[in-house]
């Protein structure tokens, strides 16, 4: 169970990236993740790496997108203790609630939600098809899974040169490495060693399959006109998309 983000040499570098409001989380992850969610009025909402709380106030905010109401409760779950001191002290709310505990452990949670959300954090849990089956027991029936991760284009990667590029540099096209073997993968990030879990495409799909979900959208954003037009470096991402995002439910869901 890795806690990457308490090293303070990575919780820095990362929070510097986070400031920038061109990041590529909030330019298509974040989008694309809203996009997913059903109507929040009155419901229960887990959020597991829930970081900073941003969502987790978002979600309990009437009159925010997708919240007329507010969501009745949400609990916001992170291993990292340094994440939480920031939600505490910037996104209270007397309707959520942070705790302490990394994702594998979401089994001892003793209540049940409606909507079940995580941004960025599935590619940093091995046992992927143990916490699936988790989430599924946690969700009411038609209850609603929605959750982004990084591409196992990305994820694969592991040797060799990132990009094939012509005489002056200019990027060709992206390489891939090592798709089909599935497993650990460590990358250095802020100075340090990071451990992420390949797998495939299809593994991804058929472990909510074989779990009960019922696969409803898919999302690999990509920049549109406009965006280029203002952030023109992202044409890296007609290459490859960075983010897969995934709407799927317990069940029919009404949500």
């Amino acid at each position: 169970m890795q806690n990457i983000y308490d090293n303070e040499i990575f919780f820095n570098g990362y929070s510097k990236i986070r400031e920038n409001e061109n990041n590529a989380n909030n330019i298509f992850e974040k989008p694309a993740l809203f996009s997913l969610l059903p109507t929040l009025n009155n419901k229960t909402v887990l959020d597991l790496g829930c970081g900073y709380g941003e969502h987790c106030i978002h979600f309990v905010k009437k009159g925010a997108k997708f919240v007329k109401k507010g969501a009745k409760r949400v609990v916001g779950i992170d291993i990292s203790q340094k994440m939480l001191a920031i939600a505490k002290a910037e996104n209270a709310h007397q309707n959520i609630s942070y705790l302490n505990m990394p994702m594998e452990d979401i089994g001892e949670l003793q209540e049940r939600f409606d909507i079940v959300v995580s941004s960025l954090a599935f590619h940093y849990v091995e046992d992927f098809q143990a916490l699936i089956k988790s989430i599924y027991i946690l969700l009411n029936d038609g209850g609603v899974m929605v959750f982004s991760q990084e591409h196992p284009i990305n994820t694969c990667f592991s040797t060799g040169s990132r990009w094939t590029k012509d005489e002056n540099g200019n990027k060709l096209f992206a390489n891939i490495s090592n798709y089909s073997v599935e497993g650990e993968r460590e990358s250095t990030w802020f100075d340090d060693k990071v451990k992420k879990y390949h797998r495939t495409f299809s593994t991804i799909i058929n472990t909510l399959i074989e779990s009960g979900f019922q696969i409803k959208k898919l999302i690999e954003p990509v920049p549109t006109p406009e965006i280029l037009k203002e952030n023109p470096d992202y044409k890296d991402l007609l290459h490859k998309p960075d983010f897969l995002l995934i709407k799927a439910t317990k069940g029919t869901s009404r949500l």
